[in-house]
């Protein structure tokens, strides 16, 4: 076994992971629905690698993520912190009295579930009533009526969520702060986690999933990284350094279309500004790879998308259609050296892929994601065009038309069409790739591809953002469907090929080069206007020098000859 524990902290990374978790739990039930399509049949993928199999006190066997969520009190909506399959009941309080006044409990109703919740728990018990003999099929709810549920009533992550989570999974950090505009700055998330015995208490819930894996092959760590969150997943991330030094961890700073608001006053805009650079360089220093993830807009990402910005819910599943796909090849089942198989190639372990991208001559530990959803067709005269440069970057400020030849990529293809529209060919797929790969005018210095037939299965609790010129495996039509809505969701689309790729390249320099730039401006200049505010974050004038020496290392790796020298002055 080759697990993999899946950390997720703050607001939006739990929507990214939700989104995520659904296309784990629609593969599980594709591999046994008998009319699916036989890809989604022949167990390539190995769903054990995120998921821990288990038994509750009544003998019912589980199988639950090996996840470690982290967000504010009441953000799980009408979802407990216990999940639905164990039924533990709290503990009773104490019988020790410490207090004699009077005592009022102030108790806010139960949030209800949403008709989509409601309509998962009718389809359990209906499940219940046909293997105890008992054919009463309660009142059916309509799929449309579901889909306009999700579209305009989604207000938690756990409003779309088809997963059972485990006891140990849902952490909620309670305090005093409303919502994300309250915990909007690194030294608020860096309080937080310290604050008696939370930072302990995350840690047990690490541990847990941790101590029952047999051989751990990393961690995957998401982080909504606009705001406190940030300095949380910072100080776990170095109890996680001092404690599993061998542990690989894989980690995404993301980042909500809406967190890229208009500030209004500079006292804003410096405490963004040094947010942003003290953030990215604390969370680096604790992981092996770091990929930030997040663009103001994605409405430029795909002409066959209609993603609303403005809707965590639907952002929020593109990221996740990336994360997944990239992380398909950690689940592929390894084959023996002379083995093939007609389904997929290019398994890799978390390990190996961090390898690629961070352990290469430069060593670059920052890396860019790109995405080409729906994947185009592969087509031998048109490789490049019709793939490699359909795969757009939801990675925020990188340049363009970049020449590295330092360049490394990690790409991974899946469920892509082949000429004629028929299913590619695992063989078919690599050689249309490798030849794109040839004609490129930049080509990377090394380049991995992992391929698989599977496409990505499209939940019911996925947006409607397809475009009409998108068909029901994904494929793109030459007329566009006229009937019903100019976009299309999961009850049209049932799946569709995406290609993913993460690069380390040059092209990353911007972001970098602005978040060293800021630190410096508002930080570590003589007079810096944020200098102060740094110190009531918890640093001291030499801590903020390592800060930036930080950034500085990371702009010099890609860009030696770059003028930010190791001085931070």
């Amino acid at each position: 076994m080759r697990e993999i524990v899946t950390i997720q902290v703050g607001s939006y990374a739990n929507f990214i992971g939700s989104h995520f978790w659904n296309f784990q739990d629609e593969l599980l039930g594709l591999a046994e629905d008998p009319e699916a399509d036989l890809v989604f049949k022949n167990h390539f993928c190995d769903l054990d690698v995120l998921y821990r199999p288990g038994e509750t006190l009544k003998g019912i066997h589980t199988y639950t993520p090996r996840l470690v969520s982290i967000d504010f009190q009441g953000s799980l909506g009408s979802t407990s912190s216990q999940g639905t399959l164990y039924n533990e009941t709290p503990s009773r309080p104490s019988d020790v009295v410490t207090w004699t006044g009077n005592v009022s409990t102030h108790a806010s109703e139960p949030q209800k579930k949403n008709l989509f919740l409601r309509s998962l728990y009718t389809e359990e018990q209906d499940k219940l009533c046909s293997t105890s003999g008992q054919n009463e099929p309660q009142s059916e709810i309509k799929d449309n009526d579901l889909v306009e549920c999700l579209e305009n009533g989604v207000q938690y992550w756990t409003d779309f969520s088809k997963v059972h989570y485990h006891p140990q999974s849902l952490y909620e950090i309670n305090g005093l702060w409303r919502d994300a505009q309250e915990f909007d700055n690194y030294g608020i998330g860096k309080d937080a986690f310290s604050e008696g015995l939370r930072g302990e208490e995350i840690n047990e819930r690490l541990r847990f999933f941790i101590e029952e894996c047999d051989h751990i092959q990393g961690i995957q760590f998401m982080v909504d990284n606009s705001g406190g969150f940030s300095g949380v997943a910072a100080e776990f991330l170095e109890n996680i350094a001092d404690e599993y030094t061998n542990i690989p961890v894989l980690l995404y700073a993301v980042q909500a279309p809406g967190s890229y608001v208009n500030l209004r006053s500079r006292k804003q805009t410096i405490s963004h500004n040094l947010h942003e650079a003290v953030s990215f360089s604390r969370l680096s220093s604790f992981c092996k790879l770091i990929v930030p993830v997040g663009l103001p807009s994605l409405s430029r990402i795909s002409r066959f998308l209609r993603v609303q910005d403005d809707k965590p819910y639907h952002s929020s599943a593109v990221y996740a259609s990336a994360l997944h796909s990239i992380s398909l090849p950690f689940r592929m089942k390894q084959l023996g050296p002379t083995s093939e198989s007609s389904y997929e190639c290019g398994a890799t372990d978390l390990y190996e892929a961090v390898q690629m991208l961070a352990g290469q001559a430069r060593q670059n530990m920052v890396s860019i994601l790109d995405v080409a959803m729906p994947a185009p067709s592969l087509s031998r005269e048109l490789g490049e065009q019709s793939l490699l440069g359909q795969l757009q970057p939801v990675t925020p400020e990188t340049a363009e038309d970049v020449e590295d030849s330092q360049a490394v990529e990690y790409m991974t293809l899946h469920g892509v069409l082949g000429s004629g529209g028929q299913q590619a060919t695992i063989s078919e797929a690599k050689d249309i790739i490798q030849a794109a790969y040839e004609r490129a005018r930049t080509r990377p210095k090394f380049s991995h591809l992992s391929t698989a037939r599977s496409r990505l299965p499209i939940p019911l609790p996925f947006p409607s953002f397809f475009s009409n010129l998108v068909g029901q495996r994904g494929e793109i039509l030459s007329t566009p469907i006229s009937e019903g809505s100019s976009s299309r969701g999961s009850l049209d689309v049932h799946s569709i090929p995406i290609a993913a790729r993460l690069r380390s390249s040059t092209a990353v320099l911007p972001f970098l080069e602005k978040r060293l730039a800021n630190l410096r401006r508002f930080g570590l200049e003589r007079g810096a206007l944020g200098a102060d505010l740094l110190r009531t974050w918890g640093f001291d004038k030499n801590e903020v020098e390592d800060i930036g020496e930080t950034l500085a290392k990371m702009v010099n790796t890609l860009d030696p000859r770059s003028e930010s020298s190791s001085d931070s002055d």
